[in-house]
């Protein structure tokens, strides 16, 4: 059954559920809905379920109830759907994830092959082509303990965009960086967003949020304090706690 509201979505999170041993709420009653070529940013304090809810959007984590429709496809118990999700979005994590025993090339190149069943002519072209986007061309041979974290943090989107996903997913990108290496990925990032990619960043960044982002979504304690248009997020808040919240960290 199509979900009426997935011509103007591409994401659509409905009450979505998690709870966690000992009662832990990670997400309660949770509805988020992203249109194609949106930018929003979750913020909140540490615990309030910013990363449970992007690790369920691409079926890393289960929800105990809800739902969730990513490009009219459900996330549900079918594997054929599941696989297609996965491959519909890309996922970026704090840590960089990249195989050490494999070169630049290799990690990017392996799941074009095993998912998309690149030859290694047609992958190695889409990896080049991508280590130029991301500004880092000439390590495609380099084993990843020889770069910087900003760099390997570049590599692993480069990776992500491999299997050319509808959406992004950015769980703390950048909080495992050194300061410096933190405006070589947000670069990155803003380049994709001026590109029309869909994404949903969860961030500690607020200079990017407020920059690049269309919406922000502020979290705590599994639910949703407030949402809105970034402008006016950040400018009028209209709960206390969203103010407290950026006084805090503004």
């Amino acid at each position: 059954m199509v979900h009426p509201e997935s011509e103007q979505y591409i994401i659509i999170a409905e009450h979505l559920n998690k709870i966690y041993p000992g009662s832990i709420k990670a997400l309660d009653d949770f509805t988020v809905k992203v249109k194609k070529g949106e930018v929003v940013v979750v913020i909140g304090p540490s615990g309030s379920g910013k990363s449970t809810f992007l690790r369920c959007l691409n079926g890393l984590e289960e929800v105990d109830s809800g739902q969730i429709i990513v490009d009219n496809i459900p996330l549900d118990d079918n594997e054929k759907h599941r696989l297609e999700i996965r491959r519909e979005v890309g996922m970026v994590f704090q840590a960089f994830n990249l195989f050490p025993h494999m070169t630049v090339l290799e990690n990017i190149n392996l799941a074009q092959q095993l998912v998309r069943r690149a030859s290694r002519k047609e992958a190695t072209a889409v990896t080049r082509s991508l280590l130029e986007k991301v500004g880092v061309a000439n390590k495609a041979d380099s084993y990843p303990e020889a770069l910087s974290g900003g760099q390997q943090q570049r590599v692993a989107i480069a990776r992500a965009l491999a299997l050319m996903p509808k959406v992004m997913l950015f769980d703390e990108a950048t909080s495992a960086l050194d300061p410096e290496m933190i405006g070589e990925v947000l670069d990155v990032m803003r380049d994709l967003a001026a590109e029309g990619m869909t994404m949903v960043v969860v961030t500690h960044e607020m200079g990017f949020a407020r920059e690049v982002s269309d919406r922000v979504v502020f979290m705590e304690d599994g639910r949703i304090v407030e949402a809105g248009d970034t402008e006016a997020f950040f400018s009028a808040p209209q709960q206390e706690r969203t103010n407290d919240f950026l006084r805090q960290i503004l």
